[in-house]
Formats: C-alpha cells, sequence, structure tokens
C-alpha cells in the first residue's frame, strides 16, 4: 500500500493533470507581484519525483538509508518545500520538520539528536550557522538543481504499518528550553486526509477551489490544508507574505479566481476591520465562498459585523497533535446554528470533552453550558498522537476548555493552563517567561506578567520592587538578564527588546479577588491601545 499523502498526489495528478496545483507570486524588483505562475498537479508530481530520485541518490551516496530520520530546516513557504516533505518521503525518508522560526542551531541539533535523525537538509541562508552539526548538512535544492541530477531510479520498499512514523513535526512553544517531537504514524496521517476531505469540501461540483495558501509546511495547518486540496483537485494561491495586503487578497480573487480564504483568525481580522469603510471589498469577501479562520477565535465585533454583512465565515479548530478535530456549523445550517463559535467535532474521531472539576474518563454526556469541559482525545481515536504525548490511559489531554450549549456543539472558552497563542497561532508558554523573569531578577521585580495573545511576540508587564525605579534602565537591565533563555525559543516567543517590557506601578496590574492572581486577560485588554501602539512602530 502506497503511503496516504503519495497515493493522494499519485491520484490527484491521474485526475487533475493539467489543472493547477499551485500558483506561485512572481514580484519585482519592489517586491510587488506582478503575475502569478501556475504549476500544474502533474508538474507538481513530476517535481516530487525529481527530488525523490536527487535525495535517494544524494542520501545512498553518504551511507543514510532509507527509513532514517532527515531534518528539514526550512522556511516551509517555499513550493520547493513541500517538494523535499513530499521527495524525501517518496524516496523511503522520514522527513522531520524544523521551522526557521527556530533560529537556534543548537536546538536544532538536539531535536535532531532526541529523534536520532541521520542527516540534515537547510535552507541556504542557515548553511554558515552549522559549522558544528553532529550530522551531515546538505543544502536545499532548487527545481532547476533537481532537473539537472542524474537520473536514478527509486528502490522498492516494503509497505509502512500503520504504526510506523511518517513524519516529525514539533510543537510550536517550547518546554523547558526546547519544543517537544511530535511523532506521526502513518495511522495518524491518514486520520489527517479523512479529516481535510470533510473540513475542504467544495461547496461548488462545477468548479475547482483556489485557497489561500495560510502557513508555513514545517507547521500542521498549511500540511493539513495540502492533505484536503489533493483529495478534491483544488488549487493554492501563495500570497507574498502571511499578513499580506487587502489590495494583494483583490489581486488574488481578480487574477488567480481565488474563492476560499483560509487565514489564521489575527490576519483574516485585518481584512475584514478593511472592508468596514471599503464596500468593495466587503462586496468581494462576501462573494467568496469561504472565508475560514483558525488558530483564535475572531474578536467578537468582527464576527458580529461579518455575519450582518454577509460574509460566509467557518471556523476550524485544531493542534499540532492532532490537525483539524472541530469545525463550525456551515451557512447550509439553520441560521441560528451559523456561528464560527459553535464547533462540533470532525466525522470518524473519537473525542470526549471532560468536566474540569472531575477525574478524567471517556465518558460523554451533556452537560451544562456553565460546565467547563475540557478536550480529549480518546485513546482509540484514529488521531491520537503518539504515546510519548498522551497520559498513562492512551487519552490525549489537549488542555483547550469548552462549553456545551447543546448537545455536541461547542465554544471555545480559552486554556486550562498559562499557554497564549500569537498572532499566527503558535503557542507561547507565559509561565516559563515570568518564571524566568523572578529567577533572574528577584532583586528587581516585585511581580510580573507576560501577555501578547493574538500578536507578533510577547510582552512583559512588569512591578517594581522600588518605585523609584527608572523605568528605561529596569527594562534594559531584564533584557540583559534574561537574554539566554529567550535566545533558545522561537522568535514568536522571545522578548529580547526593552520596547517589549512595560514598567507599570506596583500593585497596578488587575488581580483577582481572592487569591490576588493577576489576571492577563483583563490586562489584555485594559492595555490594548498601548499594545496596539507598540506593534504598530515593530511593523
Amino acid at each position: 500500500m502506497v503511503p496516504v499523502h503519495l497515493s493522494a498526489l499519485n491520484t490527484a495528478a491521474s485526475r487533475y493533470s493539467e489543472l493547477p496545483a499551485f500558483k506561485l507570486p512572481q514580484t519585482d524588483l519592489e517586491g510587488r507581484v506582478t503575475q502569478w505562475s501556475v504549476v500544474t498537479y502533474r508538474q507538481f508530481q513530476d517535481d516530487v519525483n525529481r527530488f525523490a530520485r536527487h535525495w535517494a541518490d544524494r542520501l545512498l551516496m553518504d551511507g543514510v538509508c532509507p527509513k532514517s530520520v532527515v531534518g528539514l530546516w526550512l522556511s516551509g513557504m517555499a513550493y520547493t518545500d513541500v517538494l523535499h516533505i513530499y521527495g524525501l518521503s517518496k524516496a523511503g525518508y522520514i522527513p522531520q520538520l524544523c521551522s526557521l522560526r527556530l533560529d537556534n542551531a543548537d536546538i536544532i541539533y538536539q531535536l535532531l539528536h532526541h529523534s536520532a535523525a541521520k542527516a540534515l537538509i537547510v535552507d541556504p541562508s542557515k548553511a554558515t550557522s552549522l559549522s558544528s552539526s553532529p550530522v551531515p548538512v546538505y543544502h536545499a535544492i532548487t527545481t532547476e538543481e533537481a532537473a539537472l541530477s542524474s537520473p536514478f531510479s527509486l528502490p522498492e520498499f516494503a509497505d509502512p504499518l500503520p504504526s510506523d512514523t511518517a513524519l516529525i513535526f514539533h510543537t510550536s512553544g517550547s518546554t523547558s528550553g526546547s519544543p517537544k517531537l511530535v511523532p506521526c504514524s502513518y495511522r495518524w496521517l491518514k486520520s489527517m486526509f479523512d479529516k481535510s476531505y470533510q473540513v475542504l469540501h467544495p461547496k461548488s461540483s462545477v468548479r475547482k477551489d483556489v485557497i489561500s495558501w495560510m502557513g508555513s509546511m514545517c507547521h500542521i495547518a498549511q500540511n493539513f490544508m495540502l492533505s484536503g486540496a489533493l483529495q478534491h483537485g483544488s488549487c493554492f494561491v501563495q500570497p507574498t507574505t502571511l499578513d499580506f495586503s487587502s489590495q494583494e487578497l483583490v489581486e488574488m480573487v481578480k487574477q488567480c479566481d481565488l474563492n476560499r480564504l483560509n487565514l489564521f483568525a489575527t490576519y483574516l481580522s485585518r481584512h475584514i476591520r478593511a472592508a468596514r469603510t471599503d464596500c468593495a471589498l466587503s462586496q468581494m469577501l462576501s462573494g467568496l465562498d469561504q472565508l475560514l479562520s483558525t488558530g483564535l477565535p475572531l474578536p467578537r465585533e468582527d464576527e458580529e459585523w461579518a455575519y450582518s454583512n454577509g460574509l460566509p465565515l467557518r471556523n476550524v479548530f485544531g493542534n499540532t497533535e492532532c490537525g483539524g478535530m472541530l469545525l463550525s456549523v456551515g451557512s447550509d445550517e439553520p441560521q441560528e446554528n451559523c456561528n464560527p463559535r459553535l464547533l462540533r467535532s470532525l466525522d470518524g474521531m473519537a473525542y470526549s470533552f471532560v468536566p474540569i472539576d472531575q477525574p478524567h474518563n471517556t465518558e460523554t454526556s451533556h452537560q451544562s453550558t456553565t460546565r467547563m469541559l475540557e478536550l480529549v482525545v480518546c485513546a482509540n481515536s484514529l488521531d491520537c498522537p503518539d504515546e510519548s504525548l498522551c497520559g498513562a490511559d492512551g487519552c490525549f489531554r489537549t488542555g483547550d476548555l469548552f462549553n456545551e450549549v447543546k448537545p455536541g456543539h461547542y465554544i471555545f472558552r480559552g486554556r486550562n493552563d498559562d499557554w497564549i497563542k500569537s498572532e499566527n497561532s503558535l503557542r507561547c508558554d507565559t509561565r516559563a517567561i515570568e518564571d524566568n523573569v523572578r529567577a533572574t531578577c528577584a532583586h528587581l521585580i516585585s511581580d510580573c506578567v507576560v501577555v501578547g495573545s493574538g500578536r507578533p511576540s510577547p510582552v512583559l508587564f512588569v512591578e517594581p520592587l522600588d518605585e523609584a525605579a527608572n523605568p528605561t534602565k529596569l527594562s534594559r537591565e531584564i533584557i540583559s538578564r534574561t537574554r539566554q533563555f529567550h535566545v533558545r525559543r522561537y522568535i514568536h516567543e522571545r522578548i529580547t527588546s526593552p520596547d517589549m517590557v512595560l514598567i507599570v506601578r506596583p500593585g497596578s496590574l488587575p488581580r483577582t479577588a481572592t487569591k490576588g492572581n493577576i489576571r492577563r486577560q483583563l490586562i489584555e485588554e485594559e492595555y490594548k491601545d498601548r499594545l496596539d501602539t507598540i506593534f504598530a512602530k515593530r511593523r
């Protein structure tokens, strides 16, 4: 049996050979898009085969055998990054996907060590930082270089077992100074295709969808969406950047026939807000088949405006360990159900919503809308992640909380821990940052808290020990003392500038009445204008 992702590519290349699989931006010297070039499904398959032959030949020559883990340290945003991932799989290797947002080579080496990787393929921009690599390092290649490679017949491989590892992701936030490995089996990968088939099911049976590219292939979201697109013969349009302008969106609709806008909620919110003062943009968005958001809930005011103006919103909820899990009811449902916050489980999976004030169990029952329920992936669910990420009972506890407003329909209510999600929906452990500040700056601060939900990076609020302390000097001193901690973390988790440290009066941060804990969410709301100003200056 051919692995599901390679089988899906083969089928798509056969059924939709001359249809576009990707539309890639071509830019002028000033970075403006002049046109989008087309890659057909046949060309996509041919390119994957060329990359597979190149890397099989090169790696085997150096003694790196099939079924070995091979690290890929890439942006995940280029078409050639897709070719490296699928090409390595076809050559019989296990891709380990490392994002460039994790830009510390020592952490990459640590992750490769944990997976027993035998080689590392890197973006050319990282080549000079890998002088002490414990494994052989290769530069990522272009399609032109792959075409020049000598012909090489791929060896035959035994069919993989469902439990065999297909690829390796990493958690999108750091724990104890490093992300965790997320090994993904072929069984798990099959569940991604089952679920993404549902999420990306076309609205029209007479045309193929054209969908916006939404993120790095080194993270789960874009991989998940690609698996759905392959099954439906859809096309991805790649923007110049993830936070592309509304003008570029208009061009993607006009030039590329974009009809489904898939974006992380923070980015989608910007287009909705622009549409509130631009009638043409509002009409264009309402004419799309779907506006799919993920990562974070849309701000309530954006959601309500979008619905009142006929924008076809939908929301998918998921995580790195399981991919997409819950999908909001669609426009084909009764009007009272049309709400991107109202979620239900995708078909074919086994989830439990467990009251957080009761022992964990796998029994599901209707609960009061005031009861907080944690989403738990049952051990028998096809998308249950690797046992290294699960509890003793084999279940995976997500830490995500919901209310059940009616049987089988849920509203997301945040997390049961101190993690927040950044602008691109990657996670950040606020407690770890706060603990480091308290440990390194105990003689300088009275208390501190980290905020930044939906922001490009976190911000540290500090109540100084000495009310007369100079705010500028204190901010700089805190950055100096915590620098080594932050250099090991993802870019979106770091606080590396004094501008991101806000000194406030001792005791001024809002706290709970009972335990006196600082209220993170309330700070986000009370200091919203100040946070907006900080990030406006950094763009």
